[in-house]
C-alpha cells in the first residue's frame, strides 16, 4: 500500500473525547477532521464497533480515517457502549440498546460547529453490520453508508448458523468476544474508575455463546438486525463490499436484488479484510472509491463516473492452497443485478457424473454416509486472513464422499453468481444434513473447492418449523452455495461432491446418517455467465492502494500462525488445531504492550458422533510500566444425542493477583440439529 502524507485538507487529530448518551453513558471516541472544518463544516463519517480504538484496532484506523478526513469529511470512531474506553457493559451482537446509541451519536455529530449537518457511516464486519442496521432506521441526518463484509441474513448467512446448520465459528466467533469482553478500559483515559468498570463487565458481560445456541431456528432473535426483512426500510444509498474468501460475499447480491435505493457491489479476492489491504491480491484504492462515494452522495458531486451496479473479480484456476499472495483473475462488471446476461443452466446428474445440460442419463441409486473426517481440508467459514486457513486439495474429502464428474469442459466456462444443488434424496436417519462442495478438477486431478452449501434437512420446509424427517422417504431439497465467480479452462472438470458430515466447518448429525440420492430426479444448476460477453466493454479500474501513515508499533514478540491435522490410527482420533498467536505488539505512542494469543481444538473418536468436540483458549494481557492486567478465557462445547454441553471459564488478574474467576456449566437441548 502507498502511503500518503499530502491531502487536499490539512487534519487534525482529536485522540479522546466522550460522547455522552441520554441516559448519562459516556462513549469514547476519536476524532479527526480538516482544519478548516470549523470555519467550513464538513459531513461526519462514523464508525462504531467493539474492537478497542486506543489499541486493537489503532493502527488500521490510522490508515483510513485521516485519509478520509484529508478529502473533506469528519470521521468519529467509536467504542460500542461497554468496550474500549466506553462506559457500561457490552452483552450481546446488535442490541437495541446499541442502535439507538448509533442514532444518537449521528445526531450529536450532526450538530457540532465542524458538521454541516450530513452524517454517514461506514465499516467492515460488525460496523458494516451495524451501518446496514441503523440505515434501516432511518435517522434523518444519514445520507449514505458503506458496508463491508456484512450481511441483510443473520440466521441465514452470518457466523452463527448456515442452511439449518449450526457453524464451528459460532463457537470461535463467541470465544472471541468472550476474550475481548474481559478486557479493560485504560487508566490513562477513564482514570481510577478503570477497575469498578473492568470488574463491572467481568461479572456482567454473560456467556454469548449460550444465548446464540437456545436460538437454533429461524426466529425474532434472528430476524432483530436482518434488513433482509424489510429491505424497503433502507433509504439512503449503500456501497456493499466483500470479497470470495470472506464468509459475506453472498449478501451483496442479495443488498443489490432488494434494495430499491441507489446501490453499488464490489466483491474482490479478498479474506475478512478492507478492500486496500486486501489479502489475497491484489488489494485496490479501496479509500478513493469510498471518497468518491461521499462525494457524490453527501457532498453532490458528479465526476460523470458511473462504475457497474456489480463489479467483481473474476477469478482464474489456480492450484489448491491453503493461503495466496494474489489470486489470478480479472475484474469485470455487470450494469446492473440480476444480470440478463446471466444464463441458469441445469446439468443432470448421472452416475457419478455430471451430465451435459439437456442429456439426462440413466443412473442406479447411490447412497453415502460420510465419516467424521470428512471436513478437515474444508479450511474456515470465513477466511480471516490468519493463513493457514483457506480449503486445501478436496481429494481426501472426496474420498468419504459421493461425487460426480463433468466430462472433460471443450472450452472456458464462466460461473458468476450462486449455484445450487437440486437433490430428490431419502434419509435412514430423522435429522441428517446434506453438504454439496463444488470443485475445479485439474488434469492431474488436483482439486480446488470454488464453492459450497449445508443443508440441515430437517428445515427442508423451512427454518422457522423444523420438522423430523421420515426415514426411507423421498424429499426434494434445495442447497444453494455460496456466490462465486470463476473461470473454469477448457481440458479441466467440474466436480460435485455429496457428503452427511463437513466436521468441523458444521456440528455433525446426532448420530450417522446414510444419505440415499437419486440422480435421474436431481440437478447442478450453475449461473452461466456467456464467455466474451465483455468484448468492446472497458474493464473496471482501480487505483493503488492508498491509505496514511499506520501509527508506530514495536513487536516484543514475534505471532506465530499454526493450522494442524492430527489422526491417530491406535483409537482412531482425529484433531484440528488452529493457533492463532499475535504475540506482543507495543503501541508506542500510548506506551502500551498488548498479548493476544488464540488456540482453537476440534476433536472426534472414530465413528462414534458424540465425541465430537471443539475447545477454545484465550489469553489477553494489557502492560504499561507498574500497570499489568491479563485475562484467559476457555470455552469447551460437546454434544450428546439429545443435548449440547457448554463449559466456559474466566479468570481475570491484576499483576499476579486473581480478582475474578467464573465457570459456566450448561445444558442445551438439541433443536433439529
Amino acid at each position: 500500500m502507498r502511503t500518503v502524507s499530502s491531502l487536499p485538507y490539512q487534519v487534525q487529530e482529536v485522540e479522546h473525547l466522550w460522547i455522552t448518551m441520554s441516559d448519562g453513558t459516556r462513549l469514547a471516541a476519536r476524532l479527526w477532521l480538516p482544519v478548516s472544518a470549523v470555519a467550513e463544516p464538513v459531513p461526519g463519517v462514523l464508525e462504531l464497533i467493539p474492537y478497542r480504538k486506543r489499541d486493537l484496532t489503532a493502527q488500521r484506523d490510522s490508515v483510513h480515517h485521516p485519509y478520509i478526513a484529508g478529502h473533506g469529511y469528519a470521521c468519529v470512531r467509536v467504542d460500542l457502549r461497554g468496550s474500549g474506553d466506553s462506559e457500561g457493559v457490552l452483552m450481546d451482537e446488535y442490541l437495541e440498546q446499541e442502535l439507538q446509541d448509533a442514532e444518537e451519536v449521528l445526531a450529536w455529530m450532526a450538530v457540532q460547529p465542524w458538521c454541516d449537518g450530513t452524517t454517514a457511516m461506514m465499516g467492515i464486519s460488525w460496523g458494516g453490520f451495524n451501518a446496514l442496521q441503523v440505515a434501516a432506521r432511518r435517522p434523518p441526518s444519514l445520507g449514505a453508508i458503506v458496508t463491508v463484509c456484512s450481511t441483510d441474513d443473520r440466521y441465514t448467512d452470518d457466523v452463527h448458523y448456515m442452511g439449518g446448520c449450526l457453524l464451528s465459528d459460532n463457537l470461535s466467533w463467541a470465544s472471541t468476544m468472550f476474550a475481548y469482553n474481559s478486557c479493560p478500559p485504560d487508566p490513562a483515559v477513564v482514570g481510577a474508575r478503570w477497575r469498578e468498570m473492568w470488574l463491572e463487565r467481568l461479572e456482567r458481560s454473560g456467556l454469548w455463546l449460550e444465548e446464540w445456541l437456545r436460538h437454533q431456528r429461524r426466529d425474532d432473535y434472528w430476524r432483530h438486525g436482518s434488513v433482509g426483512e424489510e429491505f424497503s426500510a433502507i433509504r439512503c444509498p449503500v456501497f456493499a463490499v466483500s470479497g470470495w474468501a470472506d464468509g459475506y460475499s453472498n449478501a451483496v447480491f442479495r443488498l443489490l436484488r432488494g434494495l430499491d435505493v441507489p446501490t453499488r457491489g464490489l466483491v474482490g479476492p479478498w479474506s475478512h479484510k478492507y478492500p486496500h489491504l486486501g489479502q489475497p491480491g491484489p488489494a485496490i484504492g479501496f479509500l478513493q472509491e469510498v471518497v468518491a462515494w461521499w462525494d457524490r452522495w453527501l457532498k453532490g458531486k458528479d465526476d460523470g463516473a458511473d462504475p457497474p451496479a456489480l463489479t467483481i473479480w473474476m477469478q482464474d484456476s489456480v492450484r489448491p492452497s491453503t493461503t495466496y499472495a494474489d489470486r489470478p483473475g480479472r475484474w469485470v462488471g455487470e450494469p446492473s443485478w440480476p444480470s440478463p446476461r446471466i444464463v441458469e443452466t441445469r446439468f443432470p446428474l448421472g452416475r457419478h457424473r455430471i451430465a451435459a445440460p439437456d442429456r439426462p442419463e440413466p443412473s442406479p441409486v447411490l447412497s453415502v454416509q460420510s465419516p467424521l473426517w470428512v471436513g478437515h481440508f474444508a479450511g474456515k467459514w470465513c477466511s480471516y486472513n490468519a493463513p493457514p486457513d483457506m480449503p486445501y486439495d478436496q481429494r481426501e474429502e472426496d474420498g468419504g464422499s459421493m461425487v460426480f464428474d463433468s466430462d472433460l469442459l471443450p472450452e472456458r466456462l464462466e460461473v458468476l453468481g450462486a449455484p445450487r444443488v437440486e437433490l430428490t434424496l431419502a434419509a435412514d436417519r430423522p435429522v441428517a444434513m446434506v453438504v454439496a462442495r463444488l470443485s475445479d478438477v485439474a488434469p492431474d486431478g488436483e482439486a480446488t473447492r470454488v464453492s459450497y452449501g449445508v443443508r440441515n434437512l430437517t428445515h427442508h420446509a423451512g427454518s422457522e418449523d423444523p420438522q423430523l424427517l421420515e426415514p426411507g422417504e423421498r424429499y426434494t431439497v434445495a442447497v444453494q452455495l455460496n456466490g462465486m465467480a470463476q473461470s473454469f479452462p477448457a481440458g479441466h472438470r467440474l466436480r460435485l461432491s455429496l457428503s452427511t458430515t463437513y466436521w468441523p466447518v458444521v456440528w455433525p448429525s446426532p448420530e450417522p446418517v446414510r444419505l440415499t440420492v437419486f440422480p435421474e430426479e436431481s440437478h447442478l444448476v450453475l449461473p452461466v455467465r456467456p464467455v466474451g460477453v465483455d468484448d468492446g466493454e472497458p474493464a473496471p479500474v482501480f487505483g493503488e492502494p492508498e491509505g496514511t501513515p499506520p501509527i508506530s508499533v514495536t513487536q516484543l514478540r514475534p505471532g506465530e500462525h499454526d493450522w494442524t491435522v492430527t489422526r491417530n490410527m491406535v483409537d482412531l482420533s482425529g484433531a484440528l488445531d488452529v493457533l492463532k498467536d499475535l504475540g506482543v505488539v507495543r503501541f508506542d505512542a500510548i506506551d502500551l504492550a498488548v498479548t493476544r494469543r488464540a488456540h482453537e481444538r476440534y476433536t472426534f473418536v472414530g465413528r462414534d458422533f458424540c465425541s465430537v468436540r471443539g475447545e477454545t483458549d484465550w489469553a489477553m494481557g494489557f502492560e504499561r510500566g507498574d500497570w499489568q492486567v491479563r485475562t484467559r478465557t476457555r470455552t469447551v462445547l460437546t454434544s450428546t444425542a439429545t443435548d449440547f454441553h457448554l463449559i466456559a471459564e474466566l479468570d481475570a488478574y491484576e499483576g499476579e493477583v486473581r480478582v475474578a474467576s467464573k465457570t459456566w456449566r450448561t445444558t442445551i437441548p438439541r433443536d433439529f440439529l
